[in-house]
């Protein structure tokens, strides 16, 4: 009981991590289009986002490799929730069209 109290909380643990490390990124982007130095913001950005990620895999692995593949997994579903919530709404994925304007 207590190990799928602990996997629970190592799921959410990733969830937020991977939420703060794949919004981070899509602020950094945001941020980066409209900076004087974008190479800075982009830098400085993945080294915080990294260092809080990484800090955070260590603490909920708590040296099981069970709790660090829950938070592996819910990393991962965050970065597919982040992507489909930053998509514009007024816009559906648009596929390539193959008669749109290129060069000859």
């Amino acid at each position: 009981m207590r190990e799928a109290l602990f996997l629970s909380l190592s799921f959410i643990a990733g969830a937020v991590l991977g939420a703060i490390f794949f919004g981070g990124l899509c602020w950094t982007v945001y941020r980066a289009t409209t900076a004087r130095q974008p190479g800075l913001w982009i830098f400085t950005s993945l080294l915080l986002r990294m260092a809080l990620t990484l800090t955070g895999f260590y603490v909920a692995g708590a040296g099981h490799w069970e709790r660090l593949l829950a938070c592996l997994l819910g990393f991962v579903i965050a970065r597919g929730m982040v992507t489909w919530l930053a998509q514009p709404a007024s816009s559906p994925r648009r596929r390539l069209d193959p008669g749109g304007s290129h060069a000859p």
